[in-house]
């Protein structure tokens, strides 16, 4: 029943429209204008920056390496390496970003560990011992695919954190790769 005249029906009738957009999923705890993620359209993608919340799923992770591949289509080699090795580039999105190697597992692009650039990491293993190079090549050499490893989250002070990669081959010669962080490593 519905009174009217009341100060207290205003405000009744709002906390009850918030709950039941809530629990709907339209709205999210913490959600602002200014903190709301919304997919942005390529070729100019938004730039979220490091350490922001955002819950990435693998969808998006597929989105993201689709459009990085499709960067590289139309840019070219040399600019989207470079680009993808921008630690502030548009490939560089929260905890995501691109990284591209060749199918010797060298390193062609990394924003956030250059110093591997020129170098292969076909025998380099993860925190548990995997060859984690090698697998995602080797998903990459049948066109995509999805991989876990142990990796370093350079939004987590570089600690040591579980990671899905998917990675798609660009042509016969590289592919690019990016991944979701998913907590602590677990050990075996």
């Amino acid at each position: 029943m519905l009174m009217t005249g009341k100060p207290w029906t205003l405000a009744a009738l709002s906390i009850t429209l918030f709950l039941i957009l809530l629990v709907a999923g339209c709205i999210q705890p913490g959600t602002t204008r200014e903190n709301a993620v919304t997919p942005s359209p390529s070729p100019s993608p938004s730039v979220i920056p490091a350490g922001t919340p955002v819950t990435v799923t693998q969808e998006d992770l597929v989105a993201f390496v689709d459009e990085a591949v499709a960067y590289a289509k139309d840019n070219g080699r040399t600019a989207a390496l470079a680009e993808f090795s921008n630690p502030n580039g548009s490939f560089v999105r929260g905890e995501l970003y691109i990284y591209a190697y060749d199918f010797d597992g060298i390193t062609l692009a990394h924003p956030f560990n250059p110093e591997k650039i020129g170098k292969s990491r076909l025998n380099e293993t993860d925190a548990m011992g995997t060859y984690f190079i090698r697998n995602l090549r080797n998903a990459a050499e049948n066109g995509t695919g999805f991989v876990t490893f142990a990796y370093i989250n350079p939004s987590h002070n570089r600690t040591a954190e579980q990671k899905i990669g998917y990675v798609r081959k660009v042509d016969d010669t590289w592919w690019l790769g990016s991944g979701i962080y998913n907590g602590p490593v677990q050990p075996v």
